[in-house]
Formats: structure tokens, sequence, C-alpha cells
């Protein structure tokens, strides 16, 4: 690929990276916590590397074909949002001194991966988005184009949202009134971005 190609990509990540969604939400939901933004950022970060996996692999193209494989993936990454986002309004983020047990830190991992992983707009992103940067005369394989150009995606997305998260530890760590409303509004965009994915799940 040539830099060119490969500039202008990250350019278009970029902007796409920086529109709030429930990636966000789920940084900055974790961001008020302790010792968890890393774990968070990473589940996140292996969410959309399996996606690159199943968009190279050229399973993504047989999903968008089907409606009824899109529709079971709206539905389940909604009811996901929606949990999450619902467990954030009853039990909203407090800072609360610096333990974090490995349980609680591997629990956002596997959120992270749930929050990216099942949002089917992000697979339709990568089916949309990467074969345009990509070269069929290239000397690489289709296949290793996409997956390097998914692996930039993963790690420019991981560079954002540490930044974000280690932000809104430092700005929202002493004051705790602040973080639970940042908290409570992280878990009422998940909850409205979930009821959204299941109205287009429905008229769709």
């Amino acid at each position: 690929m040539a830099p060119g190609t490969v500039l202008a990509y990250l350019g278009v990540i970029a902007v796409l990276i920086a529109v709030p969604g429930p990636d966000w939400a789920f940084v900055l939901a974790n961001g008020v916590r302790d010792r968890v933004v890393v774990p968070a950022v990473a589940g996140i970060m292996l969410g959309y590397a399996l996606l690159t996996a199943v968009v190279a692999a050229g399973v993504g193209v047989l999903v968008a074909r089907f409606d009824i494989a899109l529709t079971v993936l709206t539905v389940a990454g909604a009811a996901y949002l929606g949990w999450l986002g619902i467990g954030l309004l009853r039990h909203p983020s407090q800072i609360r001194g610096e333990e974090a047990a490995p349980r609680t830190r591997w629990a956002r991992v596997l959120r992270g991966v749930g929050v990216s992983a099942l949002n089917p707009k992000g697979l339709l992103l990568f089916l949309a988005i990467l074969p345009q940067f990509t070269d069929a005369a290239a000397d690489w394989p289709m296949p290793a184009q996409l997956a390097a150009l998914g692996g930039l995606f993963v790690l420019t997305c991981g560079a954002f949202y540490l930044a974000l998260g280690f932000a809104a530890r430092t700005v929202l760590g002493a004051r705790a009134g602040l973080a639970r409303i940042v908290s409570r509004i992280s878990g009422g965009a998940m909850v409205a971005i979930a009821v959204l994915l299941l109205v287009e799940a429905a008229l769709g």
C-alpha cells in the first residue's frame, strides 16, 4: 500500500473514531473508575480486532448479504448496550481509592469486547471503509491488506481511547459528584443508542 493511501486512511479513521458513540460512553464511564481504563480500552481493541479478522476472512461480506444475520447482530448489540447503560444509571461510577480486583479488570475487558464486537455499525463500517483503501494490483493479497488496515484502526482507536479515558480520570478524579453525572450521561447514551438500534432493526 502506498504511503499516501495509508495517510488518507488514517485521516478518515481518526475522524470516525473522534465521533462520540457507544465506545466513547463506555470509555468515559470507566475513566472515572480506578485502574480499569486500560482493561476497558483493551477490550474495545480486542473486539475490533475480532471484527477485522471476520472481514479479512470474508465472513463479513456474507453477514452483510443476509438480513437475518444483521438483524440478530443488531438486536444482540442493542440488548448488550442497554444492559450496560441501565447498570450505569442504577449504579453510577464513584471514585473509591486505588483498589481494583483483577476480577473487575477482566470483567471490563470482556465488556469492552462486547461493546465493539457486538456493534453492527462497526462491522458495516469495516465493510464499507476498508475495501476502499485496498489495491487489487498490490503485492499483498487482499486478506493481508484488510488485516493491516484493520490493525491500524485498532491501534489508532486504542491510542485515542486511552487518552480519553485517562483525561476523564484526571479531570473527574477529584470531583465525585461530576463523575457520577458523567457516568449517568454515559449510561443514558448507551440506552439511547440501544433503542435506536432496535428501532432501526424493526424498520429495516
